[in-house]
């Protein structure tokens, strides 16, 4: 059975080779093999298969000198590259190149193939058959050149990931890796080049073209993105044609007919040679003169086109072409071609048609072929044989003595393409041969055996293929598989000396510059219609001058135009302005419209009017806090400065020091280190301000209302703690301000949207909602602080600063109430000027009625500032308190009497003490006195401690009838006791400090 399977795949191979002979290819043995698709013959012999008898391979007809040599350029590559002693050493590559007559069916026919033997050898049928000549798989193939025919490869090579490197297709298509996975090429595909066609037409300021495109994959994918490139441009098609080779005559009539009519001059053409030919003998029939053809690089130097008595039509050509390389030495390998080389078939049947004769063991014993001939991609060659008989060949005819397309090698392209491409097959070989384990493309770091080397190894080191060619530069594949290239332009002329047509190079394309500076020409080399050096028109209206725009007429295309003035802030300095440019952002149009002049710039400058009194108000805010600081200070042991908190005072002083500080940040040119600077230190500096305050104000309160002053209390009300509260309640607003910064950090804006002639240059905030927040949480403080405020209005004067601080909030709270509708309804400058008026007048109201009325005292009433006057209205403060709660203990000590033993009077006694630090009281002060003489038949005593207040209150009655109620006044005594006790222990250890 395995002889069998043997057998059987054996005669399939040699069914699906059997129809290349000896002389259909070119082949030469070799450790690893290369295979090659060249267009040696133009087409394929018209024949009618009636299948009555089995189908014969059909015969290759029109000799293609080009391609031969892009044949000899493959063979010359690797014959380099054996005598190498540097690249793959100790192996020889060999090659296998077959004939792909110029269509898709013998391409595919070779490919076979080259398929059928890597499935042979996949089998590993060597044990089992004695395969003498046993032929290696392909690993790679160079071709093909057509897009087409290469579209028809890369599907069948991509089944068996065989990489396939093309030197002439390029079609933007093959770039699809998920349809051709396995097809490189050495050519850039065509979008870079309808990307420079566009580019050459608005160079021009052509705006009106006509595009005719082969009916094929090469010229359907390139005119669409011509199409596409030229919308972007505001380039208007006249006209959109198909063409092929196989047009009947009809078609062509009809499409010359197009062109005849057309007002477009510019005709841009993504064809082959073969394809356009047809197209140009019937125009030159015609005669029709006065084009200009923008020519791909397929058709642009072709031999089929390019020719005398084509010249009066086309002679306004402007082509692209591949940038030319160089090939030391291949020049003579060209001359050393002979019919007798055993390794390429091809070579005899060259021979006969280069010198027009026959070989006698040779197979072109027959009338030579018709010299009708087609071109190809870049221009094809054919053969020219007219004789009916040939003469015979002597084999020792002199090549150089014959001008054939196959020695022009003046301008190498498509065979550099061919020299590259067997190059980076063999750096993807030489990376698999010095490939070190561990640090290869396979898994886990492995590397391939170069001895047993698949295709699909290949292709992986291809994909990652980088190394420097012969003429200094880097080759890689991207990641498309392509490389990206630059194009020369050419002009055609007319040589004054032959009459033939020559190909001038007038500028080139730099597909890596920059958008804008990818394109130059040198218009001084131009000659259109091989005459004049005047740019045609092509255009479907006539210029605009400066200052006006071209405006779009209903009904017909956009690029026939009438002239329209420039708005207001747009300008045009050039005639025929598709478009008017808007001025720069600091600009704005003069008169005509024709320039732009510097917008007036405004913003809140401190040298202006508003700026200096809003500067000189900060500073006086400034100057006042620290004059209150330095009062302050210097009097800091006063019982005036103790009494109200003193280290809270002065970081009081300091906050309100940042706030007018803040305020400056808003006032000049806003840069973006101050717009996001300002908000956060207006937002916490009034935060800080404010979070005193209610410290401040909480912490008395909470001391004179405490019932029980345990140690608990007395670590709530320590220093430390106060500033623990004020950095907790700032925190919190630091926190909005980090999260605003980092999420949406204010900047420099110059708006140009609120007057036309004039830039504000103001603060574009971010976030109004962090805004929002800061401002909120700011009042949200004031609103507490002015609760707890309220509620210590009743505290004696010195320790009660609620008054003031309750019309400090209201001036806080009026002043950021207004702010908000201000704020929202002003622009430009006024933005900023408005919050530094709010943050001025909250600060200044802050300042004056928090510390205003000490400073006075402190500085014209010092009188006031004494310790007798602060322990005075503490002591008047704890009498009224206790004097109310004993009261309600007489009354209902009464109503018990009155019920137990039905008595009339009482003596109630209440005492309200406190242990000094020391044993001996301060004397009472004389405004205690004056509270005792004020009080109706009451006697009360009120003493003081060093450092904490001492009170004692007593209260007597005269004694009615002391033996009836004795036991009631010691019962009410106790009772009246025990609860003043509480108050006592409520009222003290208020330090003053």
């Amino acid at each position: 059975m395995t002889s069998y399977s043997c057998c059987l795949i054996l005669l399939l191979f040699t069914w699906s080779t059997a129809a290349y002979g000896p002389n259909q290819r070119a082949q030469k043995k070799g450790d690893i093999i290369l295979g090659g698709l060249f267009p040696i013959h133009f087409g394929v012999a018209a024949k009618d298969q009636d299948l009555k008898s089995r189908p014969e391979s059909v015969e290759c007809i029109r000799y293609n000198f080009r391609g031969f040599r892009w044949l000899q350029a493959m063979i010359f590559a690797i014959e380099e590259i054996n005598s190498s002693p540097t690249l793959l050493p100790n192996m020889t590559l060999g090659y296998r190149i077959f004939d792909t007559c110029n269509t898709v069916s013998k391409a595919l026919e070779a490919t076979l193939s080259f398929v059928a033997q890597n499935k042979i050898d996949s089998l590993n049928l060597d044990e089992f058959c004695n395969c003498s000549e046993h032929i290696p798989s392909t690993i790679a193939v160079v071709g093909a050149t057509g897009s087409g025919i290469s579209t028809a490869v890369a599907n069948l090579l991509g089944l068996f990931y065989i990489p396939q490197v093309s030197y002439a297709s390029s079609s933007r298509l093959l770039s699809n890796k998920n349809q051709f996975k396995s097809f490189l090429r050495t050519i850039p595909n065509d979008e870079h080049q309808a990307t420079a066609m566009a580019d050459i037409i608005e160079y021009f300021r052509w705006n009106w073209v006509g595009t005719i495109a082969a009916d094929d994959d090469y010229g359907r994918p390139g005119i669409e993105k011509f199409r596409e490139e030229a919308e972007e441009r505001d380039i208007c098609i006249d006209f959109s044609e198909l063409i092929s080779q196989y047009s009947d005559e009809e078609e062509i009539q009809q499409v010359v007919e197009v062109i005849q009519n057309s007002t477009a001059r510019v005709i841009v053409v993504f064809s082959s040679g073969p394809d356009l030919e047809p197209l140009i003998k019937e125009i030159v029939r015609r005669n029709i003169t006065g084009k200009i053809w923008l020519a791909s690089e397929a058709w642009a130097s072709s031999s089929l086109i390019a020719m005398p008595e084509f010249f009066r039509v086309i002679g306004s050509t402007i082509g692209f072409a591949l940038k030319a390389g160089q090939i030391p030495g291949f020049r003579e390998f060209l001359q050393k071609v002979h019919p007798k080389s055993t390794n390429n078939g091809f070579a005899k049947e060259f021979w006969e048609e280069t010198f027009n004769c026959y070989l006698p063991d040779g197979s072109k014993n027959s009338p030579a072929s018709t010299s009708f001939h087609k071109g190809h991609e870049e221009g094809l060659g054919a053969g020219n044989g007219t004789s009916a008989f040939r003469p015979p060949c002597t084999g020792d005819e002199n090549i150089t003595s014959v001008e054939t397309p196959y020695m022009d090698y003046t301008h190498l392209r498509i065979s550099y393409n061919v020299y590259l491409a067997v190059y980076s097959i063999a750096h993807a070989l030489q990376d698999i041969y010095t490939c070190t384990p561990g640090k290869g493309l396979f898994t886990n770091g492995s590397c391939a055996d170069i001895k047993k080397v698949e295709a699909w190894q290949v292709l992986k080191h291809l994909r990652h293929l980088n190394f420097t060619n012969n003429m200094g530069e880097q080759v890689d594949f991207d990641e498309f598989g392509d490389l990206v290239g630059n194009y020369s332009i050419i002009n055609w002329h007319l040589s004054p000396e032959d009459g033939s047509v020559v190909f001038e190079e007038v500028g080139h394309y730099n597909v890596y510059a920059k958008k804008g500076e990818r394109l130059f020409i040198n218009e001084n080399k131009i000659l259109w219609g091989g005459l004049s050096k005047e740019v045609p028109f092509s255009n479907c209206s006539r210029d605009c001058l400066p200052g006006t725009r071209k405006g779009i007429i209903e009904g017909e295309p956009t690029c026939c135009f009438e002239c329209v003035d420039c708005p207001d802030g747009e300008y045009s300095d050039e005639t025929d302005a598709s478009a008017c440019d808007k001025c720069p952002e600091d600009y704005w149009s003069n008169e005509n419209h024709t320039s732009c002049i510097p917008k007036q710039i405004e913003f809140l400058a401190w040298t202006e009017p508003f700026g200096i009194a809003l500067t000189l108000f900060a500073v006086l805010g400034i100057f006042l806090t620290s004059f209150v600081l330095g009062v302050f200070t210097k009097f800091r042991n006063t019982p005036i400065v103790k009494a109200t908190n003193r280290e809270l005072s002065y970081l009081l002083l300091f906050s309100l020091l940042c706030c007018f500080s803040s305020s400056l940040f808003f006032i000049g040119e806003p840069q973006n280190w101050t717009c996001r600077l300002r908000q956060p230190a207006f937002g916490i500096s009034f935060v800080l301000c404010i979070s005193c305050i209610l410290v401040k104000t909480n912490r008395v309160l909470l001391v004179f209302e405490a019932k029980i002053p345990t140690s608990l209390h007395r670590k709530w009300w320590g220093l430390n703690l106060q500033f623990l509260l004020v950095f907790l309640c700032t925190f919190v607003q630091i926190v909005i301000c980090v999260i605003w910064l980092y999420t949406a950090p204010p900047s420099s804006y110059r708006n140009h949207e609120l007057e036309d002639e004039i830039i504000f240059i103001t603060c574009h905030e971010g976030s109004l909602m962090a805004l929002g927040f800061l401002i909120g949480y700011t009042c949200l403080l004031a609103a507490i602080c002015f609760f707890f405020a309220f509620k210590s209005r009743k505290l004696p004067e010195n320790f009660n600063e609620a008054k003031f601080i309750t019309f400090s909030m209201l001036i806080f709270f009026i002043v950021w109430i207004s702010f908000i509708p201000a704020y929202a309804s002003t622009y430009g400058k006024f933005v900023s000027a408005v919050e530094v008026i709010a943050i001025l007048a909250a600060s200044f109201g802050l300042l004056a009625c928090i510390f205003f009325n000490k400073v006075y005292i402190i500085l014209f009433k010092p009188s006031r500032n004494t310790i007798e006057e602060v322990r005075c209205s503490t002591a008047a403060h704890a009498f009224k308190v206790a004097a109310r709660a004993t009261l309600r203990r007489s009354n209902v000590s009464r109503k018990r009497s009155n019920s137990l033993g039905g008595s009339t009077g009482s003596t109630p006694s209440s005492s309200i003490s406190s242990k000094s630090n020391h044993e001996d009281p301060f004397p009472l002060p004389a405004c205690a006195e004056r509270q005792r003489q004020q009080q109706r038949g009451c006697k009360q005593k009120v003493s003081f401690g060093s450092g904490t207040v001492t009170l004692s209150l007593s209260f007597e009655e005269p004694q009615k009838n002391a033996m009836a109620n004795r036991n009631a006044k010691r019962r009410n005594s106790l009772e009246a006791q025990n609860s003043d006790d509480s108050l006592m222990r409520h009222r003290a250890l208020l330090p003053l400090q």
